[in-house]
């Protein structure tokens, strides 16, 4: 079956930009949310993104007009029930992925893959709350969605072959570069090397070893890194760090991903993360 309608749950930062770079690439795509708001926001951040790459000659106004009439947005989940792909992009909460999955299940085809975007999750235990968990994978962009090149297709334990290899093509028509995750493991490939990252270089920052925009140099000039510890994590979200770190630190049972105190304090002061745009380099009292 081919796949010409997407329909994608959440339109967030990362929603916004997995329904940008779908309907860029030529796919009619359903975006929901709960509010009618959260849907007119979305739509104004994907018109901003392609204003912008008009501006730098990387698309036309025509190309950004027939992409945006690819495009219906709804606060009806009903409004799935003719779509051919399914991706969630909901807030990172297990319970809240799940009901979302035991919705949808009803409400699509048989043969339609429920992709979720979760950076962390168990794949398994989401899967388990339908009845076609060999339908059901990890389909994990990177921010912003319609720029970053990696998805990790995620496998959960009855994951089938078919399934992934379908998002694989997927993937590629959206001129991306898929990496398989053979096994449904916190963190997946990316997340679990980078918070340990995150967490060292918080600690030299705690144990006054260099100042966080000399870390920030030194692992971008001598790692050759487009951005240091710091600026990534302002820039996704110095929140979605720590509650990672957390996830992946029961998870593991591993004290290695235990956030470091640094952040601890600064989530405590409930001053930091996507909201406010507060983090490491800019803090609004």
């Amino acid at each position: 079956m081919s796949i010409k309608t997407v329909g994608i749950v959440g339109a967030g930062s990362m929603g916004t930009g997995i329904a940008n770079a779908f309907i860029l690439n030529g796919y009619h795509v359903v975006l929901h949310d709960i509010k009618e708001h959260f849907l007119e926001n979305s739509l104004n951040r994907m018109t901003q993104f392609m204003t912008k790459s008009i501006e730098r000659g990387k698309l036309t106004e025509t190309k950004m007009e027939e992409a945006l009439s690819l495009l219906k947005t709804t606060t009806n989940l009903q409004d799935f029930e003719n779509v051919d792909l399914v991706v969630e992009a909901v807030l990172e909460d297990i319970n809240l992925k799940k009901s979302v999955f035991a919705e949808l299940d009803r409400i699509v085809r048989e043969d339609v893959i429920l992709a979720t975007n979760t950076s962390s999750m168990s794949i398994t235990e989401i899967s388990f709350a339908t009845q076609r968990p060999d339908h059901v994978a990890g389909f994990h962009f990177f921010n912003p969605a319609q720029l970053m090149k990696l998805i990790e297709i995620v496998y959960g334990l009855e994951t089938s072959d078919e399934t992934i290899n379908r998002l694989k093509k997927v993937a590629e028509s959206l001129n991306k570069i898929p990496v398989v995750v053979k096994k449904d493991s916190p963190g997946f490939v990316v997340n679990r090397i980078l918070m340990p990252f995150y967490i060292e270089a918080t600690k030299v920052l705690e144990e006054d070893i260099a100042s966080k925009e000399d870390i920030d140099k030194a692992i971008k000039y001598g790692l050759n890194h487009p951005m240091g510890p710091f600026e990534l994590q302002d820039y996704a979200g110095v929140d979605i760090s720590f509650h990672v770190m957390e996830y992946l630190q029961k998870e593991y049972s591993d004290n290695r991903f235990s956030p470091p105190l640094l952040l601890k304090t600064m989530m405590r002061a409930g001053r930091f993360g996507r909201k406010t745009g507060a983090g490491f380099y800019k803090y609004e009292k």
